[in-house]
């Protein structure tokens, strides 16, 4: 069930900041929901839709953050928000549900290195996870100038890339899934093509 993170807000935050927090925050709340809930068990074939989606909505919310002016927090030192979300769960099931199209091949920089590195994209949703889970707990503590800091910041440095790279491979995965086709009926497809043309009926 989707919380309201509206009423999280700072003494003297700007309003559009804060709405910008809270729209930021209720799609972190939905990637963290999909990822989990299709790591729990869910057929490729049905996640890959789901996950692009999620990622595509994500990397959205990431451009706007990227395309603002850098968010000052109001204190100086980051507040501890606790430990970490152990998420090791929702990689490991992601890893499975994916199987053998998990791994992937990509370009580390495409400004500055042409190397090709590996990539896993469960390793990727994690990631994205990951650190956005770290700036919901400055969120749902009511510190949303932290938490919008922190994702603006984690999305220029680490997410915003992992999130780049999830949703090329899935497209890429969705696209095959969708358009390539059967040997046999490609086959099937120019048998009876090749019928019709030497077919007198049709001549």
């Amino acid at each position: 069930m989707m919380t309201d993170p509206s009423g999280a807000a700072e003494t003297g935050t700007d309003t559009a900041v804060a709405e910008l927090a809270s729209d930021t925050g209720l799609e972190v709340q939905r990637y963290l929901a999909t990822i989990r809930e299709v790591a729990a068990g869910q057929s490729a074939d049905t996640a890959l839709p789901v996950l692009l989606l999620a990622a595509s909505q994500m990397q959205l919310a990431g451009a706007r953050l990227g395309a603002m002016v850098d968010v000052v927090p109001q204190e100086r030192f980051e507040p501890d928000p606790g430990p970490d979300t152990d998420l090791e769960a929702v990689r490991t099931g992601l890893r499975q549900m994916l199987g053998g199209v998990d791994d992937y091949v990509d370009v580390e920089d495409p400004v500055l290195s042409g190397e090709v590195v590996p990539g896993s994209l469960a390793d990727d949703l994690t990631a994205v996870a990951a650190d956005l889970d770290y700036g919901w707990s400055h969120f749902t503590d009511g510190r949303i100038l932290e938490a919008l800091w922190w994702w603006q910041f984690s999305y220029l440095s680490a997410w915003g890339e992992r999130c780049a790279a999830a949703v090329r491979v899935l497209h890429s995965l969705l696209s095959h899934v969708r358009l390539d086709a059967d040997e046999e009926m490609v086959m099937e497809a120019e048998m009876a093509a090749l019928h019709a043309e030497s077919d007198p009926l049709n001549s």
